[in-house]
């Protein structure tokens, strides 16, 4: 096994984990429990980074996650439907696009958080934070 810890922004986004150490986990419970799917801690468990620098901060996640929305909507509601159907009726689309945004929405609401810290944010990856295994 290699000794170097190899850092990946892909994993780190994909696994909900950390920005500045990649090894924390963001939330903390799994995103299909319903009723506890945004708990999030204030601060990492690993490197104790303070995941809303600012008050407010995680506002601007709405406007990630409206984005994550339209773009689901678009492809899912959209494209995939005419594609399979062409002349579909008005609730041919709206079902799907309407179930596929529930369905989603507590990953949604993750990934704009998660998002938003690693691309909105002055926060780095420092590997000397990072939990060796």
């Amino acid at each position: 096994m290699c000794d170097k810890y190899e850092p990946s922004k892909f994993l780190s986004i994909a696994k909900c984990k950390c920005p500045q150490c990649q090894s924390g986990k963001m939330f903390n419970y799994p995103a299909w429990n319903l009723k506890k799917f945004m708990d999030m801690d204030a601060n990492c468990k690993v490197c104790g980074l303070k995941y809303e620098i600012e008050p407010g901060f995680f506002w601007g996640a709405m406007y990630v996650s409206y984005a994550i929305t339209t773009g689901m909507m678009l492809v899912l509601g959209g494209f995939i439907l005419w594609i399979s159907n062409g002349n579909a009726d008005f609730w041919d689309y709206i079902i799907p696009i309407v179930g596929s945004m529930l369905l989603s929405s507590p990953l949604t609401y993750r990934y704009a958080r998660v998002l938003m810290l690693q691309f909105f944010s002055p926060i780095r990856f420092n590997p000397d934070l990072a939990k060796k295994d």
